[in-house]
């Protein structure tokens, strides 16, 4: 079956390749400029340690499986995606560009600031790291500093101060070694930790100033935004994975049931636990099955939850924002599911905290499991991706009927290639159109009334 012919432009899919799963998100923007979400696909992830590829055979399966399950639910063929890049090898650093113009009478333009961000790629990095982003922070002109924006405005002297956000150059190309051999090309690759920030995290937010915490399977990432501009990134070596092996430690029992002692029972504030309820673990082969209380399960939890916010709090403290987070901490990933996680956040940085929801840029249509931190970042990637796509007229066609014929009766074509029909932008038309057409209706079954 030929479906090549087949696609709609608009519809963008995003990859996350994290160390306990793989997932696929695709989706497009609707008229009201909000994301609907056509169909995921979600894996459990072997080759990934640390958010990066060790394993390129498995990684490339799970891709896959992860990119089958999303095409069968958005009924779309999948063949480039916008990925995501994560682990412990991304760094920061702060850089300062400075511009002389010699037509300072001139407007600064696009271009002026677009050659400041060109000269950033420049800079000398420790042999095997590449830049992944340039974000820049404040700009000064002339003598006035703190301006966000400077296009339009004249001046000899342009200065910005820039976020530079560094990775290895190896685990870049072993993610695009293992979308060439699923058969799929990259249209981008975003820094995880940028994407599940534009998901979960309001304007309002990122002005007042907020941390994200995304606790994912192998790590944490930290983000902080202060008056709108992304500040400061780090990522935390620690992550939910180890809170399932010190279950599997303390207990002494296989990973698997750890992981379902964590999902079922955990919580991260032993002291919220008032019926101390008796869990048995099953023995492994025809062994006594042992017992666990559940206070003394959310100690297990709690001892390394507490390490991951210590790590939290020396990041923040280490950024200089520590007082300028009027908006507290936001959670998100995977991990921010344990139960009271956000009420020992609150205890252990004195922040105020909530869970973060990937739902702010979503249509009020979406699957219930989509509800869930831990697709923050791949609705993230999603966004991220669809910003790049150039905006134009909203394409409705037609089908083939000679090539319709060739389709499954579950396949849809999701653009025409004989006659396009520019869609009416807005709903006002649609009301106006039914409107005329109810009217000439009855007139047409009245004609002898009088009015």
């Amino acid at each position: 079956m030929e479906t090549n012919s087949y696609y709609n432009p608009e519809i963008i899919a995003a990859l996350d390749i994290g160390t306990t799963k793989v997932s696929v998100v695709v989706g497009r923007k609707n008229i009201l400029n909000k994301i609907e979400i056509l169909g995921y696909g979600k894996v459990s992830s072997e080759g990934v340690i640390r958010g990066v590829v060790s394993n390129i055979d498995k990684t490339v399966k799970a891709i896959s499986d992860a990119v089958d399950l999303a095409e069968k639910m958005s009924h779309t063929e999948i063949h480039k995606m916008h990925v995501g890049i994560a682990g412990q090898h991304i760094k920061s650093i702060q850089h300062q560009g400075l511009l002389l113009r010699t037509n300072y009478q001139d407007e600064i333009s696009k271009e002026d600031v677009q050659k400041l961000i060109d000269d950033m790629h420049k800079i000398a990095l420790p042999p095997g790291d590449q830049i992944l982003h340039v974000i820049p922070q404040e700009f000064t002109v002339d003598q006035e500093e703190g301006i966000q924006d400077p296009i339009g405005m004249s001046g000899a002297r342009l200065q910005s101060n820039f976020h530079i956000i560094t990775g290895n150059t190896s685990a870049a190309q072993n993610i695009q070694r293992c979308m060439e051999r699923a058969g799929l090309e990259s249209t981008g690759m975003t820094l995880e930790p940028l994407a599940s920030a534009e998901s979960v995290l309001s304007k309002d937010e990122k002005e007042a100033g907020v941390v994200m915490v995304d606790i994912g399977g192998g790590t944490t990432d930290i983000t902080i935004y202060y008056e709108g501009i992304i500040r400061y990134t780090s990522v935390i070596p620690l992550g939910s994975l180890n809170i399932t092996k010190d279950i599997k430690s303390g207990c002494s029992t296989t990973l698997e049931y750890a992981e379902k002692l964590k999902v079922r029972f955990g919580c991260a504030l032993a002291d919220e636990i008032i019926d101390n309820r008796i869990i048995t673990i099953p023995g492994l082969m025809g062994r006594e099955p042992k017992e666990i209380s559940e206070k003394n399960l959310a100690k297990i939890i709690q001892a390394r939850v507490d390490e991951i916010f210590d790590y939290v709090m020396w990041d923040i403290h280490r950024s200089g924002f520590e007082n300028k987070l009027a908006a507290g901490i936001v959670l998100t990933g995977g991990g921010s599911l344990l139960k009271n996680i956000d009420l020992l956040a609150e205890y252990r940085t004195g922040l105020a905290a909530r869970i973060g929801l990937p739902t702010m840029h979503l249509s009020s249509h979406y699957q219930d499991e989509i509800k869930n931190p831990m697709f923050a970042t791949g609705v993230g990637l999603l966004i991220e991706g669809l910003k790049k796509v150039v905006p134009s007229e909203r394409v409705v066609t037609r089908p083939n009927p000679s090539a319709v014929m060739d389709l499954q009766e579950d396949d849809v074509p999701l653009v025409e290639v004989q006659e396009e029909i520019i869609e009416p932008k807005g709903w006002f038309r649609s009301v106006y159109e039914k409107s005329i057409h109810s009217m000439k209706g009855f007139f047409e079954d009245h004609p002898d009334r009088e009015f």
